[in-house]
């Protein structure tokens, strides 16, 4: 499985274009945390990509979402390994996290969504000005993108990152791709 393969996937599956940002920014955190963490950047980084690939099939159904996913990287050449972990990230199956991998695909989920939104307030809407700092800030306001779960968020801790370091690294992330995600 290459990552020319699971973009063309991605392509033939999702029309949202913000749904496909989102997994690209997913893919940059999962690449920076497995460099950080000494781990297969290509293996983290496809299953950042692919985590969400079945949203729209299952139209948000979250009883089916992942499940299709899981097969839909299988069928790509996935390993089990990422196809776990594409399971277990959606809570609703009951799935344990067991692998670092599991771990931290489920906490770099929500965090790309607290990031884009903190660089959606600024008045150029744009990542490159954005600190650690400012996202940080915004971290603890609970009501500033409520939909980033702030507790899945802060699970970092279960990779051996600190909530600061975390946010860090995922900014970088995705500043990195800054021009890919529109920001």
């Amino acid at each position: 499985m290459t990552r020319k393969e699971v973009l063309e996937s991605i392509k033939a599956n999702v029309e949202n274009q913000n749904l496909v940002k989102h997994m690209l920014a997913t893919e940059a955190i999962m690449r920076a945390l497995a460099k950080r963490l000494g781990e297969d950047e290509e293996v983290w980084g496809l299953t950042g990509l692919l985590h969400d690939i079945d949203v729209e099939l299952t139209e948000g159904d979250m009883s089916s979402h992942s499940k299709l996913g899981a097969d839909l990287a299988r069928e790509l050449g996935a390993s089990e390994t990422i196809a776990h972990a594409i399971l277990c990230h959606n809570e609703a199956h009951g799935i344990p996290r067991e692998t670092k991998l599991d771990k931290a695909l489920f906490c770099a989920d929500p965090l790309t969504g607290l990031i884009i939104a903190a660089a959606l307030v600024r008045p150029d809407k744009k990542l490159a000005g954005l600190e650690a700092s400012s996202v940080i800030k915004r971290f603890k306001e609970k009501s500033f993108a409520a939909g980033a779960n702030r507790e899945q968020i802060a699970l970092c801790s279960e990779i051996g990152l600190e909530l600061d370091e975390f946010i860090e690294l995922g900014l970088v992330a995705m500043q990195g791709i800054a021009d890919d995600l529109g920001l």
